[in-house]
């Protein structure tokens, strides 16, 4: 590793892990904390592999500012594979789950082939218990509400874009969703575009879609988060978005933009220097911008990138933990806690050749 980077003083501990169970593999987690302190987790729970027909959502608590962990709830079990979970609390207190099912048939010819007999056998059992391909409505993104802090579930409803770590609530009480809209062709080929929701999730407005460089395919760009940035100097409130771009190359980056105007319109989108993804955004009350992301490259692990400007030049590869023993890590997001310190969840394997489980780190910001 090189010896210029900066590493984070950090404690780290455990949400969820199952590392022997079958299908104890988690991924793709979220964090929030209420406004009376209970830290939620929601993630892509009981699979067996990244790739797998049989994807839940599971939502943990914790109500010691992370200390200790409710066992794996399971909140979503649809037909289909259940991945990337988001959740975010309303100002009533509800709580909104954004998830994303997916129709692990598409990925089977590219599978299949690799597999033991027993897991292809597996898997045949188990689409054939599937609605017949091409039925409307089974995939794609998802929402439901809770009215009673996750006891109780509304019916699903189909939003118009996807990303894991779903919307964000802004200072207005509305909903504002950066993510990917779904080409019914070829889900990676639609654009990133802005949706707004004013009834809890219950209906949206599509907004601007983020522009990107020509030498970009929009193919190559996916898993976006935004953050509310409060006004400044007399300037009002502002959107930044970050984004997990493919490079033609295979490198994993994040390219970033911007929103003056609610996410109606977004500045063309801007390459960061560095390698990781996907990115979470998060403002610090120190009125710092926090990216958290996972790092594919060997020393494996979750890596953080820090704006005192609001997004526009970053100290990036501050060093969370590098102790993963292969590159199935990541989607690390972060809330801040009473104390100012932040929590960061993200998903990464304790040892090689176990299950991924669901990990935290507790950290302060690095004095400036």
């Amino acid at each position: 590793m090189p010896t210029d980077v900066t590493r984070l003083a950090a404690e780290h501990g455990i949400v969820a892990s199952r590392p022997g169970d079958p299908r104890g593999y988690f991924g793709w987690p979220t964090v929030t904390r209420t406004r009376d302190g209970l830290l939620v987790v929601v993630a892509s729970g009981m699979r067996t592999a990244h790739v797998c027909p049989w994807g839940r959502t599971v939502l943990c608590t914790s109500p010691d500012e992370g200390r200790s962990w409710s066992e794996p709830m399971v909140v979503n079990d649809s037909v289909l594979d259940d991945r990337d979970a988001g959740i975010v609390e309303l100002d009533d207190g509800s709580w909104l789950l954004t998830w994303f099912t997916s129709d692990t048939r598409r990925f089977w010819h590219r599978l299949r082939r690799r597999q033991a007999p027993a897991t292809a056998d597996a898997w045949r059992a188990e689409f054939a218990t599937w609605p017949p391909r091409g039925t409307a409505g089974t995939e794609g993104p998802r929402t439901v509400l809770s009215t009673d802090r996750g006891v109780t579930w509304s019916e699903p409803r189909l939003m118009p874009v996807t990303s894991p770590h779903g919307p964000i609530q802004l200072s207005d009480g509305s909903l504002l969703h950066l993510g990917k809209r779904p080409a019914r062709s070829d889900p990676a080929a639609g654009p990133v575009v802005a949706a707004r929701s004013v009834d809890a999730g219950a209906s949206w407005q599509p907004l601007g879609r983020v522009p990107f460089p020509r030498s970009v395919r929009t193919r190559d760009v996916h898993e976006p988060h935004v953050v509310e940035l409060p006004p400044d100097g007399g300037r009002p409130s502002e959107l930044l978005g970050a984004i997990r771009v493919h490079g033609r190359d295979g490198a994993l980056g994040v390219a970033t933009t911007r929103s003056t105007d609610g996410g109606r319109s977004w500045s063309r989108a801007e390459l960061q220097p560095w390698h990781g993804t996907p990115p979470h955004l998060w403002w610090h009350s120190g009125g710092v911008v926090v990216m958290t992301y996972g790092y594919r490259l060997d020393p494996y692990g979750q890596r953080v990138a820090l704006s005192h400007d609001r997004g526009r030049t970053w100290a990036a590869d501050l060093v969370l933990r590098d102790d993963g023993p292969d590159p199935d890590l990541g989607y690390p997001s972060t809330v801040e806690l009473g104390s100012g310190e932040l929590f960061t969840v993200a998903y990464q394997k304790l040892a090689a050749g176990e299950h991924p489980s669901l990990l935290w780190s507790r950290w302060s910001l690095p004095d400036p």
